[in-house]
């Protein structure tokens, strides 16, 4: 608008001062560089500055002022030129008039309240100069003014109603109708703005369905989005008056309350509404003539002055929804600053993990096994961390995190390929072990080449007859996965002579109809059940329990984390085969294991 308006009100100032009327077009022309200048100032404030939805208003109001103001100065200079037919302006005038309507209905088009008293205002001096000219040319130039009047409008509505619908579509869902990650970014953003000028506090609220994809899968995804819709619907009932929600996809919806003036006060109020909309949603639903029950994990995050970053705001309620799920589904965790600072020693371990190998600083411990004789007749390989930054890092800590990036492959290699070198060795020295467990993560043993890497190793590092002291073990998560790909990576394995152990028994997934379709050998006793094994407890009918199906399946059974010595007599009392524990030993670096193998034989 601008620049249509000062390069070529230079014209008028031109043309003006060659026929001697000058004053009225310079005088102008100051007006319209003055109203330029003001537009310039209010076209900066927007690119330069975040304002929040106050602002917002007041912005607009001076944009739809200098808009107004501009389309006025056109209709001024076209009333003083109009008269001045003694040479030919008036000509001028009535072009630039047209021209200024049609300007003013392309450029206005996103706004309705602009562009249509804009056009008339432009046309309608226009269609009564043609009117008072008088005779069948001035009435037909007057009704043509008319008709093109209303074209302009005509041709700005659907222009606008099209852009109306784009807008829509590019920034609502299609399947719920509700506002897409597209427009809550942008919403939050403004939020946080408003947020850190008044200095009061609201929320976010992440929501993501449990086992969604249980329904998708067995019912079919028209079911799933017709669940999909009648979540949005209880979800936007419960929501604050004034506050937003919103789709990001799949099954996950983001609910950002209304204003609160402390965080204490947020806070409350966060999760009551947290509270009210999981009741909400665990009542039934009827979706074509199937009854069903969902539940979901709400992870909120707080949003006050301090926050600047609405992708990190999501991310810290994703942390905190993920870390809901973690403690079992259905329930609601308020990301804090004990998360915070969980999250960011976890970035940490994940920055410093990356470049463990590099730096070899991954080592093997092993920790025997041993029968109930006491004679030691395996061990297991245990993964160390030990980082000049971090010290010596928790197995606990940075192999979950080595999951989640995906460094798993590479240490799991690595843990691999030297637990051969090591089983190899200790057969040229003379340690004679029955069993050698390895770890193997879920996500390792998925890998596209992980038995490749098997076949690889074993025949670099062990002969046909030590490839069958080698167990991996694999926990039960395993089992949630494909189970019938599960059978055909441990098939291919096991023809190399190597065993598999079900890690943490009783802890996840298992089942019966697993333990007999699975091809593994030996099972082992999560320390959780050891540790509180005593005469009186009930993690001992839990232990009985195990070893008899054990028996049953003609398993071998290692109880782990055994520290008394009563302990490994009431294992030993249930004819369990092999244990482990600091009773007998800490897991040992390769010389004290030797050394210890040496001592006890």
């Amino acid at each position: 608008m601008i620049v249509l308006s000062v390069f070529p009100g230079l014209a008028y100032v031109l043309l003006s001062w060659l026929h001697g009327i000058h004053l009225k077009a310079v005088i102008w022309y100051f007006a319209v560089l003055a109203v330029s200048f003001y537009g310039y100032l209010i076209h900066r404030q927007y690119r330069t500055q975040q304002l929040s939805s106050a602002q917002l208003k007041v912005w607009y109001k001076n944009l739809s002022l200098f808009y107004y103001v501009f389309c006025l100065l056109w209709l001024v200079i076209f009333l003083l030129f109009i008269s001045e037919d003694e040479y030919d302006l008036h000509y001028i005038a009535i072009f630039t008039e047209i021209g200024a309507s049609v300007v003013a209905s392309v450029l206005l088009v996103p706004d309705k309240r602009l562009f249509k008293p804009t056009v008339i205002v432009l046309m309608l001096p226009l269609a009564v100069y043609f009117f008072f000219m008088g005779g069948w040319v001035g009435y037909v130039l007057s009704v043509f003014a008319c008709i093109f009047t209303w074209v302009l409008i005509y041709a700005a509505e659907s222009s606008h109603k099209l852009l109306i619908q784009t807008n829509f579509q590019a920034n609502h869902d299609f399947l719920t109708g509700l506002k897409n990650r597209y427009y809550f970014i942008g919403y939050l953003q403004t939020l946080m703005v408003t947020l850190q000028r008044s200095q009061k506090c609201s929320y976010l609220l992440l929501i993501d369905l449990d086992h969604f994809k249980t329904i998708n899968d067995s019912l079919g995804h028209d079911v799933g989005d017709h669940l999909l819709q009648e979540v949005s619907s209880r979800i936007d009932k419960q929501k604050d008056e004034g506050g937003l929600l919103a789709r990001l996809g799949g099954d996950e919806f983001v609910v950002v309350g209304r204003e609160y003036e402390n965080k204490s006060e947020c806070r409350i109020k966060a999760v009551a509404k947290a509270k009210n909309i999981l009741t909400s949603l665990k009542e039934s639903y009827n979706v074509d003539l199937h009854s069903l029950y969902i539940s979901a994990s709400i992870g909120v995050s707080l949003i006050d002055g301090k926050n600047n970053d609405a992708n990190r705001l999501i991310k810290e309620a994703d942390i905190a929804m993920y870390e809901a799920k973690a403690k079992g589904r259905d329930g609601i965790i308020v990301f804090d600053d004990a998360m915070q600072k969980r999250v960011e020693h976890n970035l940490e371990i994940e920055q410093l993990l990356h470049f463990a190998l590099d730096n070899d600083e991954l080592t093997l411990n092993y920790q025997p096994q041993l029968d109930s004789g006491g004679n030691i007749v395996g061990a297991e390989t245990l993964a160390r961390w030990d980082n000049n930054k971090l010290g010596s890092v928790s197995p606990d800590k940075f192999i979950p995190i080595a999951e989640q990036t995906g460094s798993i492959i590479k240490i799991g290699y690595f843990i691999m390929e030297t637990a051969f070198r090591t089983l190899s060795e200790w057969e040229k020295q003379g340690i004679d072990v029955q069993q050698f467990s390895i770890n193997v993560s879920m996500r390792q043993f998925f890998y596209y080449n992980f038995i490749d890497d098997v076949f690889t190793l074993c025949n670099k590092y062990l002969s046909e007859e030590t490839r069958k002291k080698v167990v991996f073990e694999v926990t039960e998560s395993i089992i949630a996965e494909d189970v019938d790909k599960v059978v055909r990576i441990m098939e291919r394995i096991k023809s190399l002579g190597i065993r598999f152990s079900m890690d943490d028994f009783g802890t996840g997934y298992s089942s019966l109809s697993y333990m007999k379709r699975l091809p593994i050998d030996e099972i082992k006793i999560d320390r959780s059940f050891v540790s509180e094994l005593n005469e009186e407890s009930t993690d001992q009918v839990m232990v009985r329990s195990i070893l008899y199906m054990a028996k049953h399946f003609n398993l071998k059974v290692v109880a782990e984390g055994v520290e008394t010595q009563e302990q490994f007599d009431i294992l030993r009392n249930d004819n369990c085969d092999l244990y482990q524990g600091y009773h007998f030993s800490r897991p040992l670096v390769f010389d004290d294991f030797v050394a210890f193998y040496k001592n006890n034989r």
